[in-house]
């Protein structure tokens, strides 16, 4: 009867271990059923190919890599310009005749902003357009406007003050807006010349380019070590500077459960798994790493996931690296971790066995213990009786059979 009790309950448990078991989150294979009743998600196995997919979507400024130098600068509305005149010999238009023969023989006009429509105005050649033009343009404007009545004209136009064609650069620290140069600038050239430096540690400083409501992020480090971020800067560009510490969570089997700061401008998962004091050698599986992100929908289709059950601009997806395998580590190594990601390191099945192992040593003893107590006290009330012949081996141990003498 005992023993058909303690069978029961040990079928009992095994059919409901995974739900009376303490651990620390799901087990591999739950993970990998890709099954959940409260929120859909996809499992993604780390290979080569899906690294190269995400090394091209990581946040960099290289989508502005491929456009070309700035063009040169234009003239817009508002901007205070020269314009200087020359004449080969006196007696034309703008150097009389009396004058005789000076050197340059020129005429400075009075500096005068672009009108509202967009001109200068230049004498005996009138409204000439200078909004959209570069200073080159608009000096050859001047000279076919006047070239039938001056001397062998030549006009000289320089930008006195360049209200247009700025470049915005915000901070935490201050914001400033700077003309455009004639020379092209790179992001890391402007920020230089504003003398604005990111604030906070330079592992958590972020740069965003807006450019024609187009925008691109990356870390600050990827500017110095990456030199395809440092991207050609162009007039009306907005930088913006600011200070975001990144993180992620470790869980599960590691030497540490906590949230981890990178303390670098990108880490590896390899380099996140150290920082989390590794794989516990006893308890973890190291062929079920899993890093829990969300992606971009766009990203997910590339990916090759489908899409249909998921709503909304995430897709929760699930990374999985094996660890047993040598090769892992170099895909360890190639797989950049995300601001917030989560790894998870599930338990090895051993472990499992043996918390079920122990659960089982713990019910049965407490079955036994009943049992063994009520034959303690009926050998107890014998012995106190005289109606049996217990002997002390019997009281301490009921269960033992005395060594028969030879």
């Amino acid at each position: 009867m005992r023993t058909r009790f303690t069978l029961m309950v040990l079928g009992s448990l095994a059919l409901g271990s995974c739900a009376l078991f303490p651990a620390s989150g799901p087990e591999s294979w739950d993970v990998l059923a890709e099954h959940s009743p409260t929120l859909p998600y996809a499992v993604v196995k780390i290979t080569p190919q899906v690294n190269l997919v995400l090394a091209k979507l990581l946040p960099r400024l290289s989508k502005f890599a491929e456009q070309r130098r700035p063009q040169d600068i234009r003239l817009g509305v508002g901007d205070i310009v020269s314009v200087t005149i020359f004449e080969a010999n006196s007696g034309g238009l703008f150097i009389p005749a009396e004058a005789g023969v000076r050197p340059g023989n020129f005429v400075t006009i009075p500096n005068q902003a672009v009108d509202a429509q967009g001109n200068i105005s230049v004498p005996y050649a009138g409204a000439i357009r200078a909004r959209g033009r570069t200073p080159v343009e608009i000096q050859n404007a001047i000279v076919e406007a006047i070239k039938n009545r001056a001397i062998e004209p030549q006009a000289v136009v320089s930008v006195v003050d360049q209200r247009t064609s700025m470049i915005s650069v915000l901070s935490e620290g201050g914001a400033r807006r700077l003309p455009a140069s004639a020379t092209p600038e790179r992001v890391l050239d402007v920020i230089a010349r504003t003398g604005i430096t990111p604030t906070g540690a330079g592992s958590e400083a972020w740069v965003v380019l807006e450019r024609n409501k187009s925008r691109a992020v990356a870390p600050f480090g990827a500017l110095i070590y990456e030199q395809g971020n440092n991207v050609y800067v162009h007039p009306d560009d907005i930088i913006y500077l600011y200070r975001e510490p990144q993180t992620f969570v470790a869980f599960g089997a590691f030497g540490a459960q906590r949230q981890i700061p990178f303390d670098a401008w990108r880490i590896t998962l390899a380099e996140a798994v150290a920082k989390a004091g590794g794989v516990v050698d006893g308890a973890a599986d190291a062929a079920s790493v899993f890093i829990y992100r969300g992606e971009p929908r766009e990203t997910a289709v590339q990916l090759g996931i489908n899409c249909t059950p998921f709503t909304g601009p995430l897709i929760p997806v699930i990374y999985n690296i094996n660890l047993r395998d040598p090769a892992g580590y170099f895909l360890a190594s190639n797989f950049e971790m995300r601001n917030k990601d989560m790894i998870y390191v599930s338990n090895s099945v051993s472990v499992e066995s043996t918390k079920a192992m122990n659960y089982f040593q713990t019910i049965t003893a407490t079955v036994q213990a009943p049992i063994s107590t009520a034959i303690s006290a009926k050998t107890l009330q014998q012995l106190l009786s005289g109606s049996g012949s217990a002997t002390p081996a019997t009281i301490i141990n009921p269960t033992v059979t005395p060594p028969v003498s030879p």
